[in-house]
């Protein structure tokens, strides 16, 4: 075994920067902070190239003495602590003095700073982590640290950065949280010359919301206050009918400071259990204040995660200031949860069982079977035409039942179809073909809707541009933060609600993992776009859009199932019609 050493500081500093500096969203989130907490009332962020080339945080904080400039890059130089004692107050964002020299160690810096009481500014720039230079310059009050070639001498980190818009996506996330803590505070984020964010001190959190999130977000928002011996817990949930699919615009803050807790999340969503359809989730922006000693904020390197001295305490106040909240505004009287849930063909009573087939055909092992061939997840479904003694009906032979399933007659007796299940069928297979084979889908005009998702599924939608555009989906981008819908593939609805409920469903879909085989990953994408599809799909009103159904439900490779296995057409024999009566 080899002796023991003692690491040389370059390799030891890298070794730190792995942990506090994982993607150029953390040398964002550590500058910011470090902004704030010199007293800053202005912040502005310049990335270019999602910060792969240049990350720069200019403030207007009381800046460094020379003597301060050049020790903040040594690892543990620090101003917030000196004793053991002092963490148990910590109320800063920073306080382990590890940020900059983790990012001095990966990058090239240059930091401008200037105290109010100095005449000049001085300067530092620093290549290689021990490739130090200093001279005077000139610059206003405050700090300037310009971070370039992230990753320059980290060739492995580097390469694993995901695309631009991702990288981006997570620096507007860590902005954001940054944001949302100082709404006194004026911030600005500007990307290769464009301008992302322009926010204004604000004169509430209110304010700061309706900037970033914009008025139909900021109105779906009640405040929250409640004041204990434990914790005060301050700032807003969304009401119930607000509640999106995909999980967003969910925060926590403790005294300033943002962090996850899947375990507090579980307290919000038990109060508003009673309040919420199954699949949804509330938007929420709270804010907790307690004791800072009966907390431990020192538990990761990045400071996202912390340590209650009694979580359960915590737990049980945060769940009944919430629900309080929600009792308040009545919700659980106004709102109606009703959904279009899925109908199923209703059964012929308890004696249904004794008309099935009594023996059960064994099943057939196929060698060849491939299970990422998409033509083959589900067996070919018989053909179905041959039930027909004409496929073209005529229209006093189809019966519409409220819109959700087709009855016409058959050879054999009566063909019932589930409406529903018949549309994903077609969209699957189509979905299927364009993702494939690249076969672009019809698309159907509309008036342009424009939909305001926010900045970060702004990005997504923008990564994920060519895919939508295969598919059928005229989406363009309008400004930093809004989609503007102006079509949609055959068989979606084009009316406005629909669309604004498809955007959320899409943010969904494109935001799930997509780290999975090509071809399974196709097949799954197609079954999701298929549901959506169907789902907000007008109701068949007319004996010719059934027939139209019809006919392209039977030349579907499998007219039988859906992707899911889902039955899409039942026979009624007259063997069967006959026992009723």
């Amino acid at each position: 075994m080899p002796k023991l050493q003692v690491l040389p500081p370059e390799l030891s500093n890298m070794i730190a920067a792995g942990e506090v500096v994982q993607r150029p969203a953390s040398v964002v989130k550590e500058l910011m902070e470090n902004a704030v907490d010199a007293g800053a009332t202005s912040v502005s962020v310049v990335i270019s190239d999602s910060g792969r080339t240049l990350i720069q945080v200019i403030d207007n904080g009381c800046g460094m003495s020379p003597e301060d400039a050049v020790l903040c890059f040594e690892r543990h130089a620090t101003s917030k602590i000196a004793s053991a004692d002092d963490l148990s107050d910590i109320l800063t964002y920073g306080f382990r003095g590890e940020a900059l020299a983790s990012i001095a160690a990966v990058a090239d810096v240059t930091l401008k700073t200037r105290r109010a009481e100095d005449e000049s500014a001085f300067q530092v720039n620093i290549e290689g982590f021990y490739k130090f230079s200093t001279q005077e310059t000139s610059a206003p009050v405050g700090s300037n640290f310009a971070v370039r070639n992230l990753f320059y001498n980290t060739p492995a980190r580097r390469k694993f950065l995901k695309s631009d818009n991702i990288e981006l996506k997570h620096i507007v996330a860590e902005f954001t949280r940054v944001a949302l803590t100082r709404p006194e505070i004026g911030f600005q984020l500007t990307h290769n010359g464009k301008d992302l964010y322009v926010l204004k001190p604000a004169k509430s959190l209110k304010y700061r919301l309706l900037d970033m999130f914009g008025n139909a977000a900021a109105g779906e928002l009640v405040d929250v206050l409640a004041e204990t011996s434990v914790a005060k817990i301050s700032g807003f949930v969304a009401r119930p009918d607000s509640a999106k699919k995909t999980v967003g615009n969910q925060y926590f803050f403790v005294n300033g400071r943002y962090f996850r807790s899947a375990y507090l999340h579980k307290a919000v969503m038990k109060a508003y259990e009673e309040f919420l359809p199954e699949g949804v989730t509330p938007s929420y922006f709270l804010y907790l204040d307690v004791d800072p000693h009966a907390i431990d904020v020192n538990i990761s390197p990045t400071k996202t995660e912390i340590k209650f001295e009694d979580d359960a305490v915590i737990f049980q106040t945060l769940y009944a200031c919430v629900r309080e909240t929600l009792g308040k505004h009545a919700f659980g009287g106004s709102i109606d949860f009703e959904t279009a849930a899925e109908v199923h063909f209703p059964a012929l009573t308890g004696n249904f069982e004794k008309f099935h087939p009594e023996t059960t055909p064994a099943p057939a092992a196929d060698p060849t079977f491939d299970p990422f061939e998409p033509s083959r997840h589900v067996d070919k479904s018989p053909n179905y035409g041959k039930l027909f003694e004409d496929k073209t009906l005529p229209s006093t032979q189809i019966i519409l039942l409220q819109g959700r399933y087709i009855v016409v007659p058959a050879k054999s007796g009566l063909m019932v179809v589930h409406v529903r299940r018949a549309r994903e069928r077609i969209l699957y297979e189509r979905f299927l073909r364009a993702l494939s084979q690249g076969e672009h889908v019809i698309q159907t005009s509309l008036f342009p809707v424009q939909v305001k998702v926010g900045v970060e599924n702004r990005l997504l939608f923008d990564e994920n541009a060519e895919l939508l555009a295969s598919l059928g989906f005229d989406i363009s981008p309008f400004g930093t933060d809004t989609l503007v819908v102006n079509g949609v593939p055959e068989g979606y609805s084009g009316d406005g609600a629909s669309v604004q409920t498809m955007i959320s469903d899409l943010v969904l879909i494109l935001s799930e993992d997509r780290n999975s085989l090509k071809e399974a990953m196709e097949s799954a994408r197609a079954a999701k776009f298929a549901v959506l599809g169907a789902a907000s799909a007008p109701a068949v009103s007319s004996p010719f859009e059934a027939q139209r159904l019809i006919d392209r439900l039977l030349a579907c490779d499998n007219a039988e199932f859906t992707s899911g296995g889902r039955r899409i057409i039942s026979i009624l024999d007259l063997d069967t019609i006959d026992k009723k009566f």
